[in-house]
């Protein structure tokens, strides 16, 4: 049995929709609406709450693991900056995260009251597993094996203002203290079923 032969047909609205019983939304959804949540008006003197705007583009044909550095690297530059560097990294994935990138600062300026686009700083940048799509490969002495192909997702977040000086927040204490912290969170230790 195919998937032509288990199909069913939707009336939407005069129209007829052939829709295939095996086939699955394959986009997600979540995280575009981010940008319809409303926040509550600040208070005066409350420091004032930047703009921001979430996008993804979906189903790229590049696998997750390869896309995931890429995606990585770009994290707490800004716009002008990521693009810049984007344009040098000699990867497929370097060009769907660029066009992204880029399609979020559009839509920040048009629609979501960010006056200036360069004024724009990437928040978030991650990528997640698409659809996989298998397929078969020959082997000698007729067999067969398997193939994946690998499809993904990608998603940006750009926030007006400044990009933070350091984006991982790496530890600022120094060795000794580091070392002085955990001998005292060893001390502290509890066995269980003691005194």
């Amino acid at each position: 049995m195919y998937a032509d032969d288990i199909c069913m047909d939707y009336s939407d609205r005069n129209r007829k929709v052939k829709v295939s019983a095996w086939v699955k939304a394959k986009t997600p959804k979540k995280f575009l609406e981010y940008n319809r949540k409303i926040y509550p008006p600040q208070a005066i003197g409350e420091e004032p709450r930047p703009a921001f705007v979430c996008h993804q583009k979906t189903n790229l044909k590049y696998s997750p693991k390869k896309l995931w550095y890429v995606a990585s690297f770009v994290r707490g530059m800004t716009v002008d900056e990521a693009v810049k560097q984007l344009s040098f990294v000699n990867k497929k994935g370097a060009v769907f995260i660029k066009e992204a990138i880029l399609e979020a600062q559009e839509k920040a300026v048009m629609g979501h009251n960010v006056e200036y686009k360069s004024n724009l700083w990437i928040a978030e940048s991650f990528a997640n597993k698409g659809m996989v799509v298998k397929g078969i490969r020959r082997h000698a002495r007729q067999r067969m094996g398997e193939v994946r192909y690998m499809y993904s997702h990608y998603f940006v977040r750009l926030e007006e203002g400044k990009p933070p000086k350091d984006y991982y927040k790496r530890n600022d204490l120094t060795p000794q203290e580091q070392l002085d912290a955990w001998m005292e969170q060893m001390r502290k230790r509890k066995i269980t079923n003691s005194y």
